[in-house]
């Protein structure tokens, strides 16, 4: 059992008041002959030292110590001793299986080796025998030599020893103890608070109080660190803000089938609904429908019937399939909302900038590049009279701020959008071009439904916020990103980042010149 502070104290003290000093508190033994933990006698002394009894200064040596391996042998005997006494005890020689089962096959592969050197077995007739009859364990007694003195005389044997791993080199602090100002073989209890008490009886003036270490380091505070994800969407944030844009609420991880779908002119037969694609949600079975009825049919009939310049996609459209409630497969569900509040705001429509940043689910398998969730930045714009190529400017802008300059557009498909392109850019590191993103202008049959007077254009744009993430720290399977893998090391130490961002023009400018 560890001895207590105070006893350590008390050690100090009577063996300085004895010997005058301590020149090294190795020398220090407990009562019952046992060695001290130089840690424990470390906090003894700074005890002591803060009421200026004693005076201490550290002795640091280098040490040979002892593997676990040599702790081992030093008990039962080296590799090679062991293999001589068993082929000696076989008065008919051994052969190398018989000494296999008997010492185990590292033992006796590493002791065969060794014997034979020393010349202590030989092989005869198949057998292993003995040469001499006795033998001195010398690795015995050099282990026994350093684990007493910490050191060994013969260096070459020293460096051996290293070599097989047998003797490692260690640090060991101790301190040499003087008398201090206030030396004293009692303890004088010092106090450490000012009471209100002290202040009115006037005692404060006669007491002794424990003086203050201001180099003290104290303990440090724990302190939790945004995840990278988070570090790369606030810079994300910047971007938009810069750009005049305003974030979307986006805390509604649960959506309804109109919102998610139907309002988006997404068909209810559309392979993205399937439960392969999308999270259904049990209990409760359905949500109500938003309280505007007329908007409510205006979007059914352009599914049935068409309208706005459309056919429409001409099947039953039923009520109890817009009603379902859906983990959120794209934030263009929230999109779509503030879309429609604004083409219904008091004042009339007002053109606006928005973006959200935010998770979204898909019934996918997990492998090396895809979650079942993941994050997504989504951005729009609602203005008159806007174009393909009022897209394709801005895209090269919004990039540009991220470095992202040298981008291609490749026509695509989205239920939501006419035209829709796919973003690429060419990635360095891969040789290749990369997909980052989708965008498109979304379809009169969308936006006119809601109210949105005619000439009213809206562009959008979306991208993982996942592929940036791990592009920027270096992670190349993205369940060491998210999930039950992720090391809290890497959260904590990671830095912000810093997009290496440029402006407009140039950095197209840029981008052209590099391909």
């Amino acid at each position: 059992m560890a001895p207590s502070t105070e006893s350590l104290q008390s050690l100090i003290l009577t063996t300085l008041d004895t010997d005058s000093s301590i020149p090294d508190t190795l020398s220090l033994t407990s009562p019952d002959g046992t060695t001290l933990e130089q840690l424990q006698i470390q906090g003894a002394l700074n005890s002591l030292a803060a009421r200026e009894m004693l005076t201490y200064k550290n002795i640091t040596r280098d040490t040979w110590v002892l593997t676990p391996e040599a702790e081992g042998l030093l008990a039962e005997g080296s590799y090679e001793a062991r293999v001589f006494e068993v082929v000696r005890a076989a008065l008919e020689g051994l052969t190398i299986q018989d000494l296999q089962a008997k010492v185990g096959k590292e033992v006796a592969g590493l002791g065969q080796k060794a014997a034979f050197r020393n010349k202590w077995i030989k092989q005869d007739n198949g057998k292993l025998v003995k040469c001499v009859d006795e033998v001195e364990d010398v690795t015995q007694a050099q282990l026994k030599e350093v684990k007493e003195t910490g050191n060994l005389k013969n260096a070459k044997v020293l460096a051996d020893l290293k070599k097989r791993k047998l003797v490692a080199l260690q640090k060991s602090l101790s301190f040499s103890v003087e008398k201090g100002p206030k030396f004293s073989t009692t303890i004088q209890k010092l106090e450490t608070d000012l009471t209100a008490e002290m202040i009115a009886s006037g005692s404060w003036r006669k007491t002794e109080f424990k003086k203050y270490n201001f180099n003290a380091q104290g303990v440090p505070p724990a302190g939790g660190a945004l995840h990278p994800l988070m570090k790369v969407r606030e810079e994300f944030r910047n971007i938009f803000f810069e750009m005049g844009f305003q974030e979307m609420p986006t805390n509604k991880f649960v959506e309804s089938s109109f919102w998610n779908f139907d309002a988006l002119f997404v068909p209810q037969q559309h392979p993205a609904r399937d439960m392969q694609d999308t999270f259904f949600i049990k209990d409760p079975q359905g949500a109500g429908l938003p309280d505007d009825k007329e908007y409510v049919q205006r979007v059914a009939d352009v599914h049935e019937k068409g309208g706005f310049g459309s056919i429409g996609y001409r099947y039953p459209y039923k009520e109890e399939e817009t009603e379902k409630l859906v983990l959120r497969t794209h934030t263009t569900s929230i999109s779509t909302n503030i879309l429609y509040k604004l083409a219904n705001a008091p004042g009339g429509f007002k053109p606006a900038k928005y973006f959200s940043i935010d998770r979204v689910f898909r019934n996918e398998s997990v492998d090396a590049t895809h979650l079942a969730e993941f994050h997504q930045v989504e951005g729009v714009i609602a203005d008159y009279n806007l174009t393909l190529g009022d897209l394709i400017g801005f895209m090269e802008t919004f990039f540009a701020k991220m470095g992202v300059t040298n981008l291609r557009f490749k026509a695509a498909y989205n239920p939501y959008t006419e035209p829709s392109m796919e973003i690429f850019s060419y990635h360095s590191g891969l040789k290749r071009w990369v997909e980052i993103g989708n965008s498109g202008l979304f379809r009169p049959e969308m936006l006119e439904p809601m109210g949105l007077p005619k000439g009213v254009r809206v562009i959008g744009w979306g991208l993982s916020l996942e592929r940036p993430t791990m592009i920027k720290y270096g992670v190349d399977n993205i369940r060491e990103l998210l999930g039950h893998k992720v090391s809290l090391g890497f959260i904590g130490s990671n830095p912000a980042v810093r997009l290496d961002k440029k402006m407009g023009r140039e950095a197209v400018k840029e981008g052209a010149a590099a391909e």
